[in-house]
């Protein structure tokens, strides 16, 4: 990894796929992440096969976590995390329904941002409620504390209710076993 000019955040991102090779459309994700100008991928949590989240009537999910340096704004990450689902053809449609990739900004910096553009809230809003997102954002990045809960997210993932429907699935950089 190449230092990134200028100042730096780190920035966590949680990704999800359900449809399609669920594998491949999150390491393309995270290959576009890190072939962003202003971006640099500095690790990759392993991935779980989860249960969906809201509504349940669709394929399990491939989940990981990433931890990166960016140079982004906030607003500009949505844009490139908007543009990666697009480019790998989500579409509107059913709220937390099927898509082949769901690119979240869980957390950036120790910064808490509520803004009026559309999906920029800063820790994710539904973190604490998602075992999905939880528990791979523990694996990189357990000691980091929380902005608003106030603890670290080890500790966090570790009281979270549904760790049943969250199973570990293997890494992105070898097969599943």
């Amino acid at each position: 990894m190449e230092p990134l000019a200028g100042q730096s955040v780190i920035a966590y991102l949680g990704l999800g796929a359900n449809m399609g090779d669920r594998r491949s459309n999150l390491a393309r994700a995270v290959a576009m992440l890190a072939a962003t100008e202003g971006v640099a991928v500095l690790r990759v949590s392993p991935v779980y096969e989860t249960e969906p989240w809201g509504y349940t009537e669709q394929a399990e999910f491939l989940n990981c976590a990433l931890a990166i340096a960016t140079t982004l704004s906030p607003t500009k990450l949505l844009e490139l995390a908007k543009d990666i689902e697009s480019n790998a053809g989500r579409a509107a449609g059913i709220r937390y329904g099927p898509r082949p990739i769901d690119v979240d900004i869980l957390l950036y910096g120790d910064q808490v941002v509520d803004s009026a553009v559309p999906d920029l809230q800063i820790p994710h809003p539904r973190l604490l409620e998602r075992a999905f997102a939880l528990i791979p954002l523990a694996d990189i990045a357990g000691d980091v504390r929380h902005p608003t809960a106030g603890r670290n997210i080890a500790n966090l993932a570790r009281e979270i209710t549904g760790w049943e429907g969250v199973r570990f699935w293997g890494k992105l950089s070898e097969p599943a076993g």
